[in-house]
């Protein structure tokens, strides 16, 4: 989630593609929810929910490691499709930890979320800040979009957002610049090399990635590179000539995989990251099942470089 750190609110604004109506029942109905909610690995058990002014709504998050986290919100306003404000605690008979209040609006067909968490003190948000992070708690919001994507569109995909203390062109450069995109791809201890590279809308590019022990080829070929906010291109595995294989360890994994990052100003000098990746051309029934619940996987790995890139940024 976004916000600095002398500040005692933590703040996320979201774009959905869908309506708001179909956001908010996301969030409203307890059938959605269990869908969605948590990070990324979690479940939920939804004890009791009376979504109106006054009501409450009691549940037990359950995390991939058996830990369960019981929860405990109590509604200040409900205004439907346009407004929720809540505290949030863990149980009935504890003061609250913070105040959530979440927006909805259309904005062009689609749904700008806004959520504020208000917390005592500033060192009480920046404690939840690391929280989140060591949790993966934004994966929440990226279910949340691919829960979306599957209900309305019938689609699957895979969504990780993250927010850089950078302004949109320096980010943008850090995409499109073939030499900072070698420093920041590779998962922690392997390193990449463009044997050639072409970045620009119809060219491609053709690298290798190693960890010193296993030596990885793969080949990009870029759709839609916008300045300063899109880019948009396809990857697949390749042998060392080039020519298009299998991932060497899941050789039922698409072949083809379509990536889009999206780049939005959040405020002078700082930007949200949205990377959408999702199989591309024909795809296989196993093909997309692998896919699907290897999604966790993709977290770790995206999360991994996108924590390469925070540290480039500062150097």
């Amino acid at each position: 989630m976004g916000g600095r750190s002398e500040s005692n609110e933590i703040r996320l604004i979201r774009l959905y593609d869908a309506p708001v109506n179909a956001v908010w029942e996301a969030w409203t109905d307890p059938a959605q929810v269990g869908e969605w909610w948590g990070p990324r690995g979690f479940t939920i058990t939804t004890h009791q929910r009376s979504l109106r002014q006054g009501g409450t709504w009691d549940y037990t998050m359950h995390g991939p490691d058996g830990t369960d986290w019981p929860n405990h919100a109590y509604y200040h306003e409900v205004v439907p499709k346009e407004k929720l404000v809540y505290d949030q605690g863990a149980r009935p008979d504890a003061p609250p930890m913070f105040r959530v209040t979440v927006l909805f609006s259309e904005a062009g067909g689609k749904t700008r979320l806004e959520m504020t968490m208000t917390f005592p003190t500033p060192a009480a948000a920046e404690s939840t800040r690391g929280f989140i992070k060591k949790m993966s708690g934004e994966s929440t919001w990226d279910r949340l979009s691919e829960f979306m994507a599957k209900r309305l569109q019938g689609k699957e995909k895979f969504e990780i957002n993250r927010s850089f203390d950078a302004p949109i062109g320096t980010m943008f450069e850090m995409w499109t610049n073939p030499e900072h995109v070698a420093r920041w791809t590779p998962p922690t201890g392997s390193t990449m090399k463009w044997i050639s590279i072409d970045l620009r809308p119809g060219g491609g590019g053709f690298y290798s990635m190693t960890d010193g022990k296993v030596t990885m080829y793969g080949r990009t070929a870029y759709r839609e590179i916008r300045k300063p906010d899109r880019i948009v291109y396809t990857q697949q595995f390749c042998d060392e000539d080039g020519r298009v294989s299998r991932h060497p360890f899941a050789p039922t994994w698409p072949e083809t995989m379509l990536t889009t990052v999206t780049l939005a100003d959040e405020g002078p000098g700082r930007t949200r990251v949205t990377i959408t990746w999702e199989p591309y051309g024909t795809v296989t029934p196993a093909e997309l099942e692998i896919f699907v619940n290897a999604r966790g996987g993709m977290t770790m790995g995206w999360t991994g470089s996108l924590d390469k890139l925070e540290t480039h940024l500062l150097q």
